[in-house]
């Protein structure tokens, strides 16, 4: 549909209060719906003169991902109150901007942390035991049996969480189950150690937490201070032959640095969900790396943790428009 006729299809109908331009789910849309005027575009963030003009009628926003909600979309947004995120990151949204122009900001903040957990603890199982090489092996008429009887069980092997919130306690929780023994690093937390779910977990300096851990998880936020945070001199302080799982942003790790130490057996895989650049087209630096798990930034987004999010945002935003929070 293009602009002119999306417009045209928008302003066939009264001025709403809500405007959503990506997926939610449909019980959380009848939420929204049982209260206000809704108007459900999922692919509006595709048409950017579509969705400014749209806005311009909105008090609430529902964004995932991809909805850039920067200055140029603000400025005609007179009504705007609240802006939803279906999801964690804040990286598309300009919360400084919004927060000037007293629109709340809500990010689905725990909805999503059971599912990205759950994915951390298979990629770690998946990666120290070699299932995907061995896969690939087998399909391809070999029997590697031998070699791989030489891989290693999880228990007593050590997770090294960077970055230790929601998530990362999660995680921590999960991963006891598979008698992994987890540390952490949170240069937010002073002490030394935490308890979590009945037990102490110490928390350690990052070099420290590297050299000692066979599978590494981060669970932090990309700003300036973890821009290309793992980079190839931190890739190097690593435990040799440990494991890495990015679940968090892309940009925290150096891509090409990491492919090389795969390659090299310096690092023995990884498990990447996120990317310097999304969608990614090109990732030919991984080709040919066996030990390897790459997804398309699916770790939280499953069926349940969809109807969490999306149920989440749809009570909250409800809240804002009718006064409540």
């Amino acid at each position: 549909m293009g602009v002119a006729e999306h417009l045209n299809h928008l302003y066939d109908i009264d001025m709403s209060s809500i405007l959503i331009s990506e997926f939610i789910t449909s019980q959380a849309l009848e939420t929204l719906r049982s209260k206000h005027h809704v108007v459900y575009e999922p692919e509006l963030y595709k048409e950017r003169a579509a969705l400014i003009a749209a806005l311009q009628n909105s008090e609430a926003l529902i964004v995932r991902n991809l909805t850039q909600v920067n200055q140029e979309l603000l400025s005609g947004a007179h009504g705007l109150r609240v802006v939803g995120r279906l999801g964690v990151g804040l990286e598309n949204i300009d919360v400084p901007a919004c927060a000037a122009r007293n629109i709340k900001v809500i990010p689905a903040t725990g909805a999503n942390a059971e599912s990205v957990a759950e994915y951390v603890v298979g990629s770690a199982v998946a990666l120290v035991r070699g299932f995907l090489p061995a896969t690939t092996e087998t399909l391809s008429g070999g029997w590697p049996r031998p070699h791989f009887s030489g891989y290693h069980e999880c228990l007593g092997k050590t997770l090294g969480i960077v970055g230790f919130g929601s998530i990362g306690r999660i995680v921590a929780k999960k991963a006891a189950a598979f008698g992994l023994r987890c540390i952490a690093h949170d240069p937010m937390i002073s002490s030394s150690s935490v308890e979590v779910h009945g037990a102490l977990l110490n928390l350690l300096p990052l070099a420290d937490l590297l050299t000692q851990s066979d599978v590494v998880t981060l669970h932090l936020p990309l700003l300036a201070a973890t821009k290309n945070l793992f980079n190839a001199s931190v890739l190097d302080q690593m435990k040799k032959g440990a494991c890495l799982i990015n679940t968090a942003r892309g940009g925290i790790v150096d891509e090409l640095a990491l492919a090389d130490r795969l390659r090299s057996g310096v690092l023995g895989g990884a498990a990447i969900d996120v990317f310097d650049v999304e969608p990614a087209k090109d990732l030919s630096h991984f080709v040919g790396i066996g030990n390897l798990i790459l997804t398309p930034h699916i770790a939280g987004v499953t069926f349940e943790s969809n109807e969490r999010v999306s149920q989440m945002i749809a009570d909250e935003v409800n809240r804002v428009l009718e006064g409540q929070a």
